[in-house]
């Protein structure tokens, strides 16, 4: 980033340091020179990951990458959507148990390369077809683990959308059938591409903040959905409610829990997991991939909306790294708090950092740091006086840009190329253990965990370690060794 002269200072530090009284910008060297995105350390826990070897049904660097997308929903729809425009890449399959979902997406990529794709309900389909050379994995959270693992068993690269699985033990297989098959297998954590993110590691690596001994993680959002439960019913037509279900546990279909499935412990992982889990994510980076917490804690509840929703509304929870301490503060009622918008994520406005519900704030011993997801880009604060005459400035920043589409382009480079992707599984699956300890912490009565970290289990609860594992269905089970 190149230096901020002071008329272009103030005039971008009033727009957005929320009241901050502003000094002179001197832009950290690291900033310079953005990070290259593939050089993340490897975990203290495990051996730096191979890269994945070329196979049979492998792209080469300028041949045609052929997709699938699995679970055409909105969110899907939008990723694959993407991905169709990265040159020489096509879609040949749209999956979804479901036949009314769908049709936008396959219509948008027949518009985009000339044909439609072909519509198929059953994934196995798609996974024995020689020709696709990756999956887009855009389903309930539910089935992200299984389809991953059929889909490297398969011989098939794949993009997984986050939380990447409802369960730690599940994601570790995730990594183990990544590595055995050797297959690219890119989490849907978007910030692992986005070069700022890496350029704060590296200025708190320089230990240009001091020491750092306590991170606040932030999800606090506008209210939750209204409550409204109804009657099990039988299956709508075109629904086949069997294979939604997969994994999960045999039930009657109900229209709530079919379109509400994430606050569901059978389905999903809450709100810690659809939205926390990028923020954790990219505090991971930040403090350099550290290895997984001492202990894990809990406080929370069902406080606002005393309903029978199984996922809490409201959660407090503690992170014990030995070395610093981590906080995730998460909430569905604060309309006050917002995420950061489109000026802020693709322009150069700042976000009002007070009243940003998915920011994170690094302590240090000398300063502290502003830092946001998905393109909302750091800043460095630093105090100057004392007592009452002290005043407060942006000693160093860093605009970032929304990550998504370097992210895409990455998985289908990695592809072409073999080498480990931006958002490598073995991180997902680290992340993804903050996600799932937190909740099985609250699911038994807000308990510290203590966690071993190189068996992946609790040390001092029973109930929670049975919890670590989902109960599968027979013909849906992800196997001890895949």
């Amino acid at each position: 980033m190149k230096h901020i002269n002071r008329r272009r200072f103030l005039s971008e530090s009033i727009k957005g340091a929320a009241g901050l009284s502003l000094g002179m910008a001197a832009v950290s060297k690291s900033a310079d020179k953005p990070a290259d995105a593939n050089s993340k350390p490897a975990d203290a826990n495990s051996k730096p990951a191979k890269t994945p070897a070329p196979s049979a049904n492998a792209a080469g660097a300028n041949e045609r990458v052929v997709l699938a997308i699995i679970g055409a929903g909105n969110y899907g729809h939008k990723v694959i959507t993407r991905m169709i425009k990265l040159p020489n890449v096509q879609v040949k399959y749209a999956c979804d148990v479901n036949d009314e979902r769908g049709a936008g997406t396959i219509k948008a990529l027949e518009e985009s390369q000339g044909f439609a794709p072909k519509r198929v309900a059953d994934m196995r389909e798609v996974l024995d077809d020689k020709d696709v050379n990756g999956v887009l994995i855009s389903t309930p959270e539910h089935w992200h683990a299984l389809a991953t693992v059929w889909a490297c068993q398969a011989g098939k690269d794949v993009y997984v959308e986050k939380p990447i699985a409802i369960s730690l033990w599940e994601s570790r297989k995730m990594v183990e059938a990544a590595r055995k098959y050797k297959r690219i297998v890119q989490c849907g954590t978007q910030n692992r591409s986005a070069d700022y993110a890496y350029t704060a590691r590296d200025y708190i690596k320089e230990g240009k903040l001091g020491k750092v001994l306590y991170v606040k993680v932030y999800s606090m959002l506008q209210a939750d959905i209204v409550w409204n439960p109804q009657p099990d019913a039988p299956a709508p037509k075109g629904l086949d409610w069997d294979r939604w279900l997969g994994p999960a546990q045999e039930r009657p279909y109900n229209p709530y829990m079919h379109k509400r499935w994430n606050i569901y412990w059978a389905f999903g992982t809450g709100q810690i997991g659809h939205d926390a889990a990028h923020t954790l994510d990219l505090a991971r980076i930040a403090m350099g991939d550290p290895q997984p917490p001492k202990t894990i804690t809990c406080i929370g509840g069902r406080l606002a909306y005393n309903d029978k929703r199984e996922a809490p509304d409201t959660m407090a929870v503690t992170y014990e790294y030995g070395d610093f301490v981590m906080t995730l503060d998460l909430t569905c009622f604060t309309p006050y708090l917002i995420k950061a918008g489109e000026k802020v994520r693709f322009g150069d406005q700042w976000p009002n950092w007070p009243t940003n519900g998915d920011r994170i704030e690094i302590f240090g011993t000398d300063r502290m740091m502003y830092l946001g997801r998905m393109g909302a880009g750091w800043q460095v604060i630093e105090k100057e006086g004392k007592g009452d005459d002290a005043t407060y400035k942006i000693l160093d920043q860093q605009h970032g840009r929304f990550p998504s589409e370097p992210h895409e382009a990455n998985f289908i480079d990695c592809i072409r190329s073999r080498k480990m992707p931006n958002g490598d599984v073995e991180q997902g699956h680290y992340s993804n253990i903050l996600v799932n300890a937190a909740n099985i912490s609250y699911r038994v009565g807000n308990k510290q965990l203590a966690f071993d970290s190189k068996g992946e289990t609790f040390t001092n609860s029973k109930d929670a370690n049975d919890l670590l594992k989902p109960a599968y269905r027979k013909n849906y089970r992800i196997p001890d060794q895949v």
